[in-house]
């Protein structure tokens, strides 16, 4: 911010390059000339190291680090169809996502036998490849380039190191981008003949000083112990020790810094904490391995047990905060320290902030602890944003935002303050509050829950309501289906609704749709398919079979959807409500009717189960799945509510998830039979609706139940509240309520006047292009739309 440096005693000098050092004579050499000085500080940096490979010169040696670099990465890509990112770091893997998302098909090669080398251990590396390839993108390892020569098929030709000219010893593309590592920027230091670290660097001691006790350095220029410290934690911590001297005030000695990094690399949970390869003398090892999910967890143990060291997590981030604090603080480990990693139902107890001492680092970028954080709160800070202001905690990379809300509720709590858990300022009510006063007081719609219940911004009363915002909106329009299921097409309900569900179909990156019919249990007779291929082949769509036995149909616009929704209800086909939060899919295989080792007919389950809550509305999507034997072939115990057939009748796992943080189910039930299995799920799932926050999938939610999963069963299974005939009523009256959303809107000529690209215009978006791949259309890249010409029949 250009204001901090017109304060009074401070001068700025900008596109200036500092030349030389004079340290005889105290003075800064500029092109420009030459300033005094009393204490130097250099926050030089560092830059981006290029290997030197024959030919990585001109065009064909890019960069990524600087907005300039990004433009000419963005440059080179508009001609390009593969690009390369030589290094498969934490930069590395960033720049291969950059090339994606620019519509390249993208490759890594690193030099190490595995990715992030540096950060993960052998079988943290072979997790975060399977994931990232799974992902598209080519990962090349233990290649080291020789030279770069011109390409046949592409521009360029990478050849590796060893059987030079052999097939698989080379890598074509039309551009490389390297991502090799960092370099301090010490070449001021070094002509200034100040001392230098054995790799480069300028060499400081803990109070950040140089070999000239007149001079600091700090950040990525500075070499402590003879190591760079890459990261901006400990630049800040270096920055503030100076800042403190130089006002004449006591420093704490940097004394080296926590490497600890908690990342999403093309958005895949990456984490390295403390000894994560497990160098130190004695240390043990637990690992968790999903070589299905491709995720991997590790927890380094002291020789006796009984302290943390380091963690490697891949796939699931969710368990780095306990584990950083288990580290950072020398916290005593449970009995079994493997349960810290293993999956939620199995695991042991999340570690409460009540548990972290005052010394425990809640924001490790500005070094903020747990204590500090006590201190401002006493101090009169009464909002996280105060405390934010106080002690800029979560105003670094922001990866401690939930950690610090949890231990700022919890202290606020222990001082007797109440805490505000209203949903946004237009409710000073939590989602569970709403609900209830929906379904005691009996209203359907936003505007009388809003006029009741509601306030002005500012304000207060029922007369001072306002008029909703994007936290409140979608979130009772979520009770409101949930408790009374009335068509989401209503005019009272669609200012609710996001995009997907106002136009009840899935928008896609280039503006078109995306439309699955629901086929209950994956069964769907030869008529059906045909008819899905005559519609598709119609309206020429992207087809795709999905993970959940659906057939999805892309490249819809908007003013297609009706005539494609009522072909498909003529089939026999509704809705498969893959844009909502509700059921999506119930996932079956064959059973008993055609395997062999089906012992229950779990088609005929899942299909009773799909009709059943098909229309059932809730916080979060939810997601079935029935198995007709332990062999497990729905994958039912990843799922919100799993069915396993049993030669007894049907066991019931709860609370799972697949996805960006995935969940195993726990086994909540056993040897049930038909009736009883659907009326404990009728249960489970609307004590989960009347009770969860907005948003909350029913894993999250679980975990957050006082009482644990005990609890659950005792409300579900004992109706130790008396709400079990309560819940399965309101299950009834969903059930009796659905219809189908799409057979709802085409009959409703009002309803269709929405589905309009154009006010005026009954045609298309003329801006949406598609080219052929594989035999179908797909969208356009930003790079392929100057090869194709505008639709001839728009006018």
């Amino acid at each position: 911010e250009l204001a901090l440096y017109r304060q009074d005693g401070i001068t700025l000098h900008l596109g200036v390059p500092v030349t030389g050092l004079d340290r005889a004579r105290r003075e800064v050499v500029t092109s420009a000339g030459r300033h005094g000085y009393d204490k130097l500080v250099l926050a030089t940096g560092s830059y981006p190291f290029v290997p030197p490979i024959a030919g990585a010169e001109g065009d064909a040696c890019l960069v990524y680090r600087t907005l300039d670099d990004l433009d000419a990465i963005r440059a080179a890509a508009g001609n390009a169809r593969r690009g390369v990112v030589v290094g498969g770091g934490l930069l590395g893997l960033e720049a291969a996502n950059a090339l994606k998302s620019l519509g390249l098909e993208a490759h890594v090669v690193e030099f190490a036998p595995r990715l992030m080398p540096v950060q993960l251990d052998d079988a943290g590396g072979a997790a975060l490849k399977a994931r990232i390839e799974a992902l598209g993108v080519g990962v090349h390892l233990s290649r080291a380039t020789q030279n770069i020569t011109a390409g046949s098929e592409y521009r360029y030709r990478m050849n590796f190191a060893g059987a030079a000219g052999a097939e698989s010893e080379f890598l074509e593309t039309d551009l490389i981008v390297f991502s090799a590592g960092i370099r301090p920027q010490d070449a001021l230091a070094r002509d200034a003949g100040l001392a230098l670290g054995p790799r480069g660097g300028v060499a400081i001691d803990s109070q950040c000083l140089t070999s000239d006790p007149d001079i600091h350095a700090i950040g990525e220029c500075a070499a402590w112990n003879g190591g760079i410290f890459g990261l901006v934690a400990p630049g800040y911590r270096m920055a503030r020790g100076v800042a403190m001297q130089l006002c004449g005030e006591e420093a704490e000695p940097f004394t080296g810094a926590d490497m600890s990094t908690k990342l999403k690399l093309l958005g895949v949970d990456v984490g390295s904490i403390g000894d994560a390869h497990g160098a130190q003398t004695g240390a043990r090892s637990y690992r968790y391995i999903d070589e299905a999910t491709s995720s991997y967890r590790r927890l380094v143990v002291s020789a006796d047990g009984k302290t943390a060291l380091g963690a490697v997590l891949v796939g699931d981030n969710s368990y780095y905060d306990t584990l950083l604090q288990y580290v950072q603080n020398g916290i005593a480990l449970p009995a079994d320290p493997a349960a810290l990693i293993l999956p939620a139902g199995e695991a042991a107890p999340a570690l409460g902030v009540d548990a972290l001492p005052a010394a425990a680092t809640i924001c490790s970028c500005h070094n903020v602890s747990k204590g500090a954080i006590c201190e401002a709160i006493d101090g009169g800070c009464s909002d996280l944003a105060g405390i934010k202001a106080c002690t800029r905690a979560a105003t670094g990379c922001g990866g401690c935002a939930a950690l610090l809300k949890q231990v700022f509720e919890h202290e606020l709590t222990a001082r007797g303050v109440t805490v505000d858990k209203s949903l946004c300022e237009h409710f000073a009510h939590t989602r569970q509050e709403l609900y209830h006063f929906v379904r005691v007081e009996g209203i359907e719609t936003f505007e009388e829950l809003l006029a009741r219940h509601g306030r002005r911004p500012g304000g207060s009363g029922a007369q001072a309501h306002g008029v909703g915002c994007d936290i409140c909106k979608p979130a009772v329009g979520s009770i409101l289906a949930s408790c009374w299921n009335r068509p989401i097409m209503e005019p009272s309900l669609v200012p609710l609704q996001d995009t997907n569900d106002t136009f009840m179909a899935n928008m896609q990156k280039n503006g078109t749709y995306s439309v699955v019919p629901r086929i209950p249990g994956g069964e769907i007779t030869p008529e059906g398919l045909i008819a899905i291929g005559q519609v598709a082949q119609k309206y020429d769509l992207y087809t795709k079979i999905t993970g959940g036995q659906r057939i999805d149909l892309f490249g819809a616009e908007l003013h297609e959807l009706p005539d494609i929704w009522g072909e498909l209800i003529a089939a026999g086909f509704e809705t498969g409500h893959a844009y909502g939060k509700s059921t999506r899919t119930v996932k079956s295989c064959v059973g008993s009717t055609w395997c062999r080792y089906g012992v229950q007919d779990s088609v005929a389950m899942a299909l009773r189960i799909e009709h059943r809550y098909k229309g059932l509305r809730s916080p979060h999507k939810l997601k079935f799945a029935v198995s007709g034997c332990t062999r497990e072939c729905a994958e039912a115990q990843s799922k919100d509510v799993g069915v396993i057939a049993t030669d007894k009748g049907w066991n019931l796992y709860v609370a799972g998830n697949g996805g960006m943080r995935p969940r195993h189910a726990e086994l909540f039930a056993t040897d049930l039979d038909d009736e009883t299995l659907i009326r404990t799920i009728d249960r489970f799932l609307m004590f989960y609706i009347r009770t969860a926050d907005k948003l909350q999938r029913t894993s999250v939610w679980r975990e957050s139940l006082e009482g644990g999963l005990d609890y659950l069963k005792a409300v579900v299974l004992d109706d130790s509240l008396g709400l079990g005939a309560e819940l399965e009523a309101q299950m009834q009256l969903v059930v009796d309520r659905y219809e189908c959303e799409w057979a709802n809107a085409i009959g409703d000529p009002e309803k269709l006047r929405r589905f309009r690209t154009f006010v005026n215009e009954r045609g298309g978006d003329p801006d949406i292009r598609f080219v052929r791949e594989r035999g179908q259309r797909r969208p356009a890249r930003s790079h392929e739309l100057k090869l194709i010409p505008v639709k001839e029949e728009v006018v």
